[in-house]
């Protein structure tokens, strides 16, 4: 069985190169260079795996982080790979946070990339050694950034606390309502009064106040 990707990276020579050292077995089905690009191949194709530049063009400037925005937490939402240059740890631990199921560095070999695909395919959470070092050490220091989001979301009502995780998760307004059995007008509301408690100015930025906290 073949694995499905899309490949989104703003250059070229790295995406030809990127399709050309996958194994026969996985199928690059889209391609994309920027945020809006990526969020459309992706929903266009539903691919089984992405394999995503942090850094790229478009969108809010959040790069990787507009794309998981946008892309997770749907009926068919993707397994990511970010494949980057940077071996950065706050670009590690925030692609991460924002949902993303691995990290490797553009250093990587053919061989080496497309069994990390298929690892993450499969569900495995895959990083290059160090960058591994990097999660492990964000997560078991993030008790206070945990406090701090409990103090916020005490800010929340119950019910505005279920929309702004749906939202953070990337659904629709539309989908949100249906799932929580409200009109898109009643969601609308929510999510003005969530931003304006949590002092956000728009769906991504909840997004990613979400991801940094673990509690999408």
């Amino acid at each position: 069985m073949s694995v499905k990707v899309v490949v989104v990276d703003d250059h070229d020579v790295i995406r030809v190169g990127v399709r050309e050292s996958l194994d026969a077995d996985i199928e690059v089905i889209g391609e994309a260079r920027d945020v809006e690009g990526a969020v459309a191949a992706i929903r266009a194709t539903r691919p089984e795996v992405v394999i995503l530049d942090v850094h790229l063009p478009g969108g809010t400037g959040g790069g990787a982080l507009d794309v998981l925005a946008e892309v997770l937490g749907g009926d068919h939402s993707p397994r990511v790979l970010a494949l980057s240059v940077s071996d950065a740890a706050e670009d590690v631990v925030a692609v991460v946070r924002a949902g993303a199921r691995g990290y490797v560095t553009k250093s990587i070999s053919g061989p080496d990339l497309s069994d990390a695909v298929r690892r993450v395919a499969t569900g495995d959470a895959v990083f290059s050694p160090r960058l591994a070092g990097f999660v492990l050490d964000a997560f078991n220091a993030a008790g206070g950034e945990v406090a701090a989001a409990d103090e916020d979301l005490d800010k929340l009502t119950e019910r505005e606390q279920e929309v702004m995780r749906l939202i953070a998760r990337g659904y629709t307004y539309r989908e949100v309502g249906q799932k929580l059995f409200i009109s898109v007008k009643t969601v609308e509301t929510h999510v003005g009064k969530v931003l304006h408690k949590l002092q956000l100015s728009n769906r991504h930025e909840l997004a990613h106040w979400a991801a940094r906290r673990g509690i999408a």
